[in-house]
């Protein structure tokens, strides 16, 4: 049978910008081999599939990029939210819920866009090692104020946004790193915003995402401690750049965004 695919652009209130995610909504479970060609397919960085359970307010999530599945990801889970309400598989005021490999996710409407509890995934250990050192300062030509690792990620910090937004690192030898990801971030040169970053994953088929909501899980607790807060704003200096709102409410995170619709389409 046809199934309906719709494509969503996440953080961001207007279309074509923002991270833009396919969402399928399935009545019961797919193949995995289907899904990742499905993404692969789609050629975005998350394609999100939500499956019904008995529980009409709770589903299975899974998310694949173009290459490989993966254990979490903000954009593609605000826009399945987005989706179930918006295309009306749950009502206005229905909370989902998300069976997901990172445990239990919820998404709530909120006043400023959709709220999502997700875990905090925060900063594990200080990248030490001199290889791991060597690798990062070779594909990063810009000086490393701190590096570090959550239970996915690698964190670089540089000295300003100026420096972050010129950054051309070295895709190739970022994906030499035992890592999902990079996230390179400095503190914002605009009033309006806490940090600013950019996300590189060429391990799983994405050389720089628009605007990574997972990578905040870390981005939040790094900069809550570092500028002593709890509500913050983070800018993704991508090309099509996105704004995500941060609250840190002890071992989980808030993340707060807006979805637009862009396409909807049938996969035959």
């Amino acid at each position: 049978m046809a199934q309906t695919i719709i494509q969503v652009d996440a953080f961001t209130d207007r279309p074509f910008a923002g991270n833009p995610a396919a969402v399928c909504v399935l009545d019961e479970p797919a193949d995995p081999r289907w899904m990742q060609d499905v993404a692969a397919e789609m050629n975005l960085s998350e394609t999100a599939f939500a499956t019904r359970g008995a529980d009409p307010a709770i589903f299975g999530l899974r998310w694949f990029t173009p290459t490989s599945e993966v254990d979490l990801c903000g954009h593609a889970t605000l826009a399945t939210a987005h989706v179930l309400w918006e295309e009306g598989h749950v009502a206005a005021d229905v909370v989902p819920r998300f069976e997901t490999r990172s445990g239990v996710l919820i998404a709530r409407r909120g006043a400023d866009g959709i709220e999502l509890d997700f875990p905090a995934e925060p900063l594990v250990s200080e990248v030490t090692s001199a290889d791991e050192r060597a690798l990062l300062e070779a594909a990063i030509p810009a000086a490393i104020r701190f590096a570090g690792r959550n239970r996915m990620d690698v964190l670089v910090e540089l000295d300003d946004e100026p420096t972050l937004v010129d950054l051309r690192p070295d895709i190739r030898r970022l994906g030499g790193l035992a890592a999902r990801g990079v996230i390179i971030t400095s503190r914002s040169a605009d009033d309006r915003f806490d940090f600013a970053s950019r996300f590189f994953a060429p391990c799983v088929g994405v050389d720089e995402d628009p605007v990574c909501g997972s990578a905040h899980c870390f981005l939040g607790p790094y900069w809550g401690a570092r500028l002593g807060k709890t509500r913050l704003a983070g800018h993704q200096r991508s090309r099509r750049g996105g704004v995500v709102g941060v609250r840190l409410e002890g071992p989980r995170v808030v993340l707060i965004g807006q979805a637009v619709t862009v396409l909807r389409g049938r996969l035959t």
